[in-house]
C-alpha cells in the first residue's frame, strides 16, 4: 500500500478530556472537518451497553493532532463507511488496538445519538 493510499484515508481520533469533567470526544474526518461527538463514559466495550454520544461543533482537521495539559489523544488511526441511512451511521475505526465497528443512531430530532458497538465485528 503505498503512501497515497494511506494518506487518503480519513482520519478518525478519540481525545481524553479531563477537564472540566471527565469525557472523550470521537471526532471522525467527512467532508474537510473532524465532524465530533462528546462521549461522556467512552467508547462502548460490549455490545450490550450503548452510550451517550452528543453531537458537538465540527473542528478543523489540524485539531486531529491537538494536545494540551487537559486533552491527550486516547485513540487514532482511519475509519471507513460501512452504511448510513438518515437514523444509523454504521462505521469501522481502525486504531491502536485494531478494527472495531461501530453505530451511532439519532435518537430524535437534537443532538443526542446512541453510540453501539455492533455484535458484528471484523
Amino acid at each position: 500500500m503505498g503512501d497515497d493510499e494511506t494518506d487518503a484515508r480519513p482520519v478518525f481520533v478519540l481525545h481524553e478530556h479531563h477537564r472540566p469533567r471527565h469525557h472523550f470526544d470521537l471526532r471522525l474526518e467527512e467532508g474537510g472537518v473532524l465532524r465530533s461527538w462528546a462521549v461522556p463514559k467512552g467508547l462502548p466495550t460490549d455490545s450490550r451497553h450503548d452510550r451517550l454520544a452528543v453531537a458537538v461543533d465540527d473542528h478543523d482537521l489540524e485539531h486531529a493532532s491537538y494536545t494540551d495539559e487537559h486533552k491527550e489523544i486516547a485513540d487514532a488511526g482511519w475509519w471507513e463507511l460501512v452504511d448510513r441511512t438518515e437514523r444509523r451511521f454504521v462505521f469501522v475505526l481502525h486504531g491502536g488496538s485494531g478494527g472495531r465497528r461501530y453505530a451511532l443512531i439519532r435518537t430524535g430530532g437534537g443532538s443526542d445519538w446512541l453510540l453501539h458497538l455492533t455484535k458484528e465485528q471484523l
